[in-house]
């Protein structure tokens, strides 16, 4: 699986719009598995760094259990509602959690708010990003998919 740095080395402009989604709100939506397969929606902040893309999850919350049984996600960038909607961002694969305290108070650097406690820290490993956006006319979708080892395909709908 590659990491987001790989994606944008494979297609940058892609990478860029599937970007600027994702940058386009403070809060995404992350599905994990729970215990027994069926999926479980979280609220998340994510964050790419150092060309990687990571997220944090509370001590011991249900989303943070949920990844490390089975470190499988995928992750949708803040969407706004029609007529203003222009397109959104989907990332899915799998993480590892980090538990490196030098590592996460790097990546806290700069950020107003900071953990009053301990807290999880995921490095995600992507397996596909999707951009699906409004045609230039608005008349259509326009779905970009990035497979790892596939490349982009898009399509029009």
């Amino acid at each position: 699986m590659a990491t987001w740095r790989e994606v944008v080395e494979s297609e940058p402009e892609f990478a860029g719009r599937a970007r600027a989604f994702l940058d386009g709100g403070v809060h995404k939506t992350i599905a994990t598995l729970r215990r027994d397969g069926s999926p479980r929606i979280s609220g998340t902040e994510a964050k790419i760094a150092d060309g990687e893309l990571w997220f944090g999850a509370m001590w011991r919350s249900r989303k943070a259990l949920d990844l490390r049984r089975d470190p499988r996600f995928a992750l949708h960038s803040a969407s706004i509602d029609p007529p203003a909607w222009e397109g959104d961002a989907k990332i899915s694969g799998h993480v590892e959690e980090i538990d490196d305290t030098e590592r996460k108070n790097q990546l806290l650097a700069g950020s107003e708010e900071k953990p009053s406690g301990p807290w999880h820290l995921f490095f995600a490993r992507i397996e596909e990003v999707a951009v699906v956006r409004l045609s230039d006319a608005r008349d259509r979708l326009v779905i970009e998919l990035w497979k790892d080892g596939e490349g982009l395909r898009r399509m029009e709908r």
